[in-house]
């Protein structure tokens, strides 16, 4: 004889849980960072109903009306791109460390054509997502792949305030070298080089802001930089 069991009434469909609180508070310990001193003016000038206003917070080109200024060249290069799309510029994915010929454009760009370090191969090159990103692109690399006596950077007095952050996140100990000298509102050459000749140790490294030093302004002067 066949054996007939009772089956299990159906079981009703789970409705989904609620979020708990502890779930709700997952981010709660996390403290609101302060807002960036720079973006912050922009973010009050807007504000502002005062049309007499004038943005001086962020170092840009703006327009008569205060609007961003776009420079032709940019534009040219923007339609030269957009016309050259799909056939020698294209969107494939290119190598890890940028595209070959945009890195010897560079180097030829920042060290002159007749650079010997450029025509010995002596610049290693990488293309990394705007300053900051470059940057802790270095610091990483300083921390992971050199001595520890190397893991030590200096940066200028002052500097723009995100420097510190980037580097001491990357692991690296962060130090000043004089720059600005208040008394002439201009660069301090002697106390940087005294600086670097008597204090920064052998094999540590130095940040130095190639033109546009942010936030003084104050640029070296070509005879000035080559003895920096």
């Amino acid at each position: 004889k066949a054996s007939c069991r009772k089956l299990p009434p159906p079981r009703r469909p789970r409705r989904p849980r609620r979020p708990t609180n502890r779930a709700m508070g997952l981010f709660d310990h996390v403290a609101t960072a302060p807002p960036d001193p720079i973006l912050g003016t922009s973010i009050a000038y807007n504000a502002d109903t005062d049309p007499r206003k004038i943005n001086l917070g962020i170092g840009a080109y703006r327009t008569e009306v205060g609007k961003p200024y776009v420079l032709d060249c940019v534009q040219k290069a923007e339609e030269k791109v957009l016309a050259e799309t799909g056939t020698s510029v294209n969107k494939e994915y290119s190598t890890i460390d940028g595209p070959p010929k945009l890195k010897t454009l560079t180097q030829q760009l920042i060290f002159g054509d007749d650079c010997p370090a450029v025509a010995e191969g002596r610049i290693a090159s990488t293309q990394a997502l705007s300053g900051t990103g470059s940057l802790r692109v270095v610091g990483e690399f300083i921390k992971t792949f050199m001595k520890p006596e190397s893991h030590e950077i200096w940066v200028s007095n002052p500097t723009w305030g995100n420097h510190n952050a980037i580097f001491a996140k990357a692991g690296l100990a962060v130090k000043t070298y004089p720059y600005y000298k208040p008394e002439t509102r201009g660069f301090d050459f002697e106390g940087m080089m005294q600086a670097l000749r008597e204090q920064v140790p052998e094999g540590a490294h130095v940040l130095l802001h190639a033109c546009a030093h942010n936030p003084t302004g104050v640029d070296p002067t070509e005879e000035q930089w080559r003895e920096i």
